[in-house]
């Protein structure tokens, strides 16, 4: 597999590739793949090769999306990385996964210069004598590589939000058929425009820049995420496609009350979608789209139509092209329609191996494919349903609690804006039921409505009150982070919180 860039700067090269929206400045595909090809040249005066590992530790920007294509041109391998890593977690993900360069700007250089020995270039000026300036190194002519389906191109690292992340493989196979089959899920057409207000280095965020040329599409490319001014670029851009995780949908429908009518698809997804924010969707005639997927699927699992979610706001649609579902029970052995397990992916665009963790990639597998540690389960017409991660689930007093059920209980109070739940550990019961609860609600009024919807094992010993829920920066809810808060207010409820009830 060719270079797609060069291949698409040879078809249109004067459509528009790239916006920055911050600034509003513009690339044509050509523009793109000559500063790409400079990149590329600078990258591979560096010593970088086809098979080298790249970590790229920046804050979105153009320049970001230039290294992104050069690594690809190179054929090496790259690695995006959190630019609000700490030294101490930079340091394990970059020893984790073999990396031979870092690039960073300067606003990650000290954390990076702090949090390894490796060669270091940064797109901005240094401030270090160690860190060495890229836009000053002389380009050679860039070799380009020519991909096989089994090359690794990216090792993207899981949200850990239930504890330390993995690097996870990514094939061009994995990335090309995701590619093909959201295309066919969602459709493309040649006048698309991607806001990626999603962070880089997760795959939500990098894959509209991976799919640009493949799509023809054009990248709108923000800074960094802001409710008002995303919807704002929405309609100065002429958006048509955005990613979004729930949180950042909500807060943008808050600020602007509705979406601009140029959107075709609010890819949703990152966490479950609830109920109330699909349907609040469907009043006002956003065209979102629930999706469920993974780091490990490279992207989408299932996805469902804005037809699918305005009638049944509970699901995450059906499998797209090429993904194999399957739910199981706790002894691998598949379950009928309807039946609640944990949910197992097989096809192309499923990751072969975690990287460097033999024993991780193992436990994953099993004889109907990658095991999600999700829990949901399949209809008849064969429409996913998601509801949380399988060891979140609660064992209380020997009853098994599923968070999700809770959480649908708790969000059906008016006043409830969002909700997690997690179990706290308990000497008598084993667990308890806690739940952190993001509105302006009474939790002693919030218990006698639970009482009326939910089993008495079921019901949270433990309402905390708060502005918002732990998250990682994926928009998935910290689990880890999640029990912390819990357990503080266990110990010490607030005025506005109960804890440890009878």
């Amino acid at each position: 597999m060719n270079d797609p860039l060069a291949i698409r700067a040879l078809a249109t090269p004067d459509e528009t590739a790239l916006v920055d929206a911050s600034t509003g400045e513009t690339w044509t595909v050509s523009e793109l793949d000559a500063a790409v090809e400079r990149t590329a040249g600078r990258l591979a005066a560096l010593s970088v090769e086809a098979g080298d590992h790249l970590a790229l530790v920046m804050s979105p920007r153009p320049a970001s999306m230039r290294i992104i294509h050069a690594a690809l041109r190179l054929g090496a391998v790259l690695v995006p990385l959190s630019h609000d890593l700490t030294p101490p977690e930079l340091q394990p993900r970059l020893d984790g996964t073999d990396v031979s360069i870092v690039l960073c700007d300067e606003r990650t250089e000290t954390a990076v210069a702090t949090g390894t020995k490796l060669p270091i270039a940064s797109v901005d000026d240094p401030t270090q004598d160690r860190v060495q300036a890229l836009q000053t190194v002389e380009a050679v002519d860039p070799p380009r590589h020519d991909w096989a389906g089994s090359d690794t191109a990216l090792l993207a690292h899981t949200s850990g939000t239930t504890g330390d992340a993995k690097a996870v493989v990514l094939t061009a196979t994995n990335l090309l058929t995701s590619a093909i089959a959201s295309a066919a899920r969602l459709g493309i057409a040649p006048d698309d425009r991607w806001l990626v207000t999603l962070p880089l280095h997760h795959v939500g965020g990098v894959s509209p820049v991976l799919r640009m040329p493949l799509y023809g599409s054009t990248v709108v490319l923000r800074r960094g995420f802001d409710p008002g001014p995303c919807v704002d670029d929405v309609n100065e851009f002429g958006v048509t496609r955005v990613s979004l995780v729930p949180t950042m949908l909500r807060q943008m429908l808050d600020r602007r009350g509705t979406l601009p009518g140029s959107l075709r698809t609010v890819l949703l997804g990152g966490a479950p979608a609830p109920v109330s924010l699909v349907r609040r969707c469907r009043n006002y005639s956003v065209p979102v789209a629930p999706t469920y997927g993974l780091t490990e699927t490279a992207s989408q699992v299932a996805t469902a139509t804005t037809g699918e979610a305005y009638t049944d706001p509970e699901t995450v649609g059906r499998p797209i092209l090429f993904s194999d579902v399957t739910v199981v029970d706790e002894d691998g052995t598949p379950l009928p329609p309807g039946e609640v397990g944990e949910i197992v992916v097989n096809g192309p665009t499923v990751s072969p191996r975690y990287y460097g963790d033999i024993r991780a990639t193992a436990a994953a597998r099993g004889p109907h494919g990658l095991h999600t540690s999700d829990v949901g389960y399949r209809a008849e017409d064969g429409r996913l349903y998601v509801y949380n991660r399988l060891d979140d689930r609660v064992l209380t007093g020997g009853e098994l609690v599923d968070p999700g059920e809770v959480v649908d209980a708790v969000r059906s109070h008016p006043d409830v804006v969002d909700a997690a739940v997690a179990g706290l550990d308990d000497e008598e019961w084993g667990e308890r039921v806690a739940a952190l609860v993001v509105g302006d609600v009474d939790a002693a009024k919030l218990d006698n409505h639970l009482r009326e919807r939910l089993a008495g094992y079921k019901l949270p010993r433990v309402i905390g009150i708060a502005d918002d829920l732990p998250r990682t920066d994926s928009g998935t809810v910290d689990r880890v982070a999640l029990r912390e808060r819990l357990a503080v207010i266990r110990e010490s409820p607030g005025p506005d919180e109960l804890s440890d009830r009878a």
